[in-house]
């Protein structure tokens, strides 16, 4: 199946900007044959958004999912995008998953610094899997990533991909995360990585703009060209990497 990557930069608090994006990002993925949208962290109302992330928090079941669902079905795709989710008291930085019939959302679970401590609530390590076309997918947000017990623990579960909405930041590691933490963690858990970067500014951060999807061979099959807006294409082909599962028994010896 094909999987394309949207590398975005959202309007911080402006959701009706943001699902038009998307709108048209579904377009132009389901006219070139993919099956799968990815978008980044917090897309539909903007990483940066602040004060306001509280406010433009909804339900998993809100109206902002419901038009989510109206996009992937309208272009008949999967779609995983980033909001903020309200459950009563909490707010929490999610991904929402929506394909056909089936809708699953996943909450960060490791919230990395000050800002997104203030504003979110961590949910407890899980694993959120989620199926579409024959593909078994996992889902993580961001700083996630960098944990390698949260990719074990959905490679352990049976998924093909990993597919990860970031708001990786410029900075001093942001190279390293992204051309090499990425394709190790694909290599270690023999699946595909779908890592899906922010980019531009949004509110008081700038994004680096890394986008990669890796294959469980180590190698990046699919990377942004640049740090601007992109839609990013790559074959997530299970079948294609029998030898390097034989050859790359992390799981079958793994010791608990």
């Amino acid at each position: 199946m094909l999987l394309a990557a949207l590398q975005m930069q959202s309007s911080p608090s402006d959701v009706a900007a943001n699902l038009d994006r998307l709108d048209r990002a579904a377009a132009e993925a389901a006219a070139n044959g993919a099956g799968i949208l990815v978008t980044p962290e917090l897309c539909l109302v903007g990483y940066g958004a602040g004060p306001d992330l509280p406010l433009l928090a909804e339900p998993a079941d809100g109206p902002l999912a419901d038009r989510v669902a109206a996009v992937a079905g309208r272009h008949s795709l999967g779609i995983v995008a980033g909001f903020a989710e309200r459950d009563g008291d909490a707010v929490y930085n999610s991904a929402l998953w929506v394909g056909g019939d089936s809708r699953a959302v996943y909450r960060k679970s490791h919230l990395y610094g000050p800002y997104e401590r203030h504003w979110f609530r961590a949910a407890s390590p899980s694993a959120v899997v989620v199926r579409q076309g024959g593909l078994t997918l996992g889902l993580l947000i961001c700083y996630d990533v960098e944990f390698p017990e949260n990719v074990r623990r959905l490679a352990k579960a049976g998924v093909d991909a990993v597919v990860v909405p970031t708001a990786l930041p410029i900075g001093a590691s942001a190279d390293f995360i992204a051309a090499h933490m990425i394709a190790v963690r694909a290599f270690e858990n023999q699946v595909f990585v779908a890592y899906v970067d922010n980019c531009g500014r949004d509110g008081d951060f700038a994004y680096a703009g890394l986008t990669r999807i890796a294959a469980p061979d180590g190698t990046i099959l699919a990377a942004s060209r640049d740090r601007g807006e992109a839609l990013v294409f790559a074959r997530i082909e299970p079948e294609a990497y029998a030898r390097s599962r034989a050859e790359n028994t992390y799981l079958a010896d793994l010791r608990d």
